[in-house]
């Protein structure tokens, strides 16, 4: 995550497995995905919630 990058809606890297966890932990939105979509061992991270949205090179956050 580039630095000043807004916290609440976070834009991660495609393997950026410690940040996506520490964001989900603190995060209001997070709901899990299905079950067939979770990709991270941690079950509470950026990369297994509901709002999250692959991009070409990263991860963005769509929660309102």
């Amino acid at each position: 995550m580039a630095e000043g990058e807004n916290m609440t809606k976070p834009r991660l890297g495609l393997e950026d497995w410690s940040a996506a966890a520490r964001f989900a932990e603190i995060c209001a939105a997070f709901i899990p995905d299905v079950e067939e979509e979770q990709i991270a061992d941690d079950p509470r991270s950026c990369y297994n919630c509901r709002y999250r949205r692959w991009l070409a090179d990263s991860v963005a956050c769509l929660a309102a």
